[in-house]
């Protein structure tokens, strides 16, 4: 049964499950962890979009990029990453180029491999694969999801009057150009859920069919967005960390936002992993599943002889 067509029951039970993996699996633990990698990760990624959006026919897209994200990461954060990326690019510092594509990318990455052994965590298997897959492909995944949140904010920030060129460009009638202002939302939220998607298709040690693990993504979004906005009223109305933290609230604000989307993350790959169960499959690791599946081909071209 293909985990997209479980039951109401089914899928009651594996959120129930889920739920109670999140304490078996020490996620919050992980979620720690991973913030640590996040942190890491986040400034060699800004600055490798930085570049890469200024080849993009927008204007001002990664100011407009960075305004968008501030109604998610906290204020005080939002104040830090800009003058630090602002720092790395200005041209008294020389290019980002300078720096070299793939070295940014190396430095990423690092945060999608942590990634890929907390969500071995969240399906029960071991990491079988060596280095030279794993690192390679936490590569490829953060070329590819970078690329895809790039265009998701790309949506986000074209006004009407690029509905109106697209549709010149491509012949579609005014039909298209009032529905640009719903549409290009749409698509947007459709790019960052395939971009959530591939992480967990490609991101543990199991072998999945894509699409399986589109819930999992949809839960992880919409935890996402819902835990940044009830963060971003804590650090508004209620946290004080300049009293507590001094020069560090920034920095110690970006770790827990960082530490709570890194939970949502993880308690989609705990659906996913629950809704595998609950439809019968085995969690097996990559390798294996590839043995067993060869075992069953000779197994059944032996019965037909």
């Amino acid at each position: 049964m293909h985990p997209n067509n479980v039951t109401f029951t089914q899928f009651r039970s594996a959120i129930n499950n889920a739920a109670r993996d999140v304490d078996r699996h020490h996620v919050l633990v992980l979620a720690a962890g991973l913030s640590y990698y996040f942190v890491m990760a986040l400034f060699p990624a800004l600055i490798l979009f930085a570049a890469l959006v200024a080849y993009l026919p927008i204007p001002d897209l990664f100011n407009q990029a960075l305004e968008i994200l501030g109604h998610f990461i906290p204020p005080d954060s939002m104040g830090l990453v800009r003058k630090i990326v602002a720092d790395v690019i200005s041209p008294g510092r020389g290019t980002f180029l300078s720096f070299g594509i793939i070295g940014t990318l190396w430095a990423t990455s690092g945060g999608f491999s942590a990634m890929m052994d907390a969500l071995n965590v969240s399906y029960d298997v071991p990491e079988t694969r060596p280095f030279w897959k794993t690192r390679p492909l936490a590569l490829l995944l953060a070329a590819l999801t970078g690329t895809l949140f790039i265009a998701a904010l790309a949506l986000m920030i074209m006004g009407p009057d690029y509905g109106g060129k697209i549709a010149g460009k491509i012949h579609l009638g005014p039909a298209f150009v009032a529905s640009w202002p719903y549409l290009r939302w749409g698509i947007a939220i459709a790019f960052a859920i395939l971009a959530i998607e591939l992480l967990y298709f490609l991101g543990p040690n199991v072998k999945q069919r894509f699409g399986c693990t589109l819930p999992g993504a949809i839960t992880a979004l919409i935890c996402w967005i819902g835990l940044s906005h009830v963060l971003g009223i804590y650090f508004r109305s209620f946290a004080n960390f300049n009293r507590t933290y001094g020069t560090l609230a920034a920095a110690v604000a970006l770790m827990v936002w960082l530490y709570w989307s890194g939970f949502a993350i993880l308690l989609g790959a705990e659906l996913n992993a629950e809704l595998v169960t609950a439809c019968g499959a085995p969690r097996l690791p990559l390798k294996e599943m590839v043995q067993k599946s060869a075992e069953a081909e000779a197994a059944g071209a032996d019965l037909a002889a």
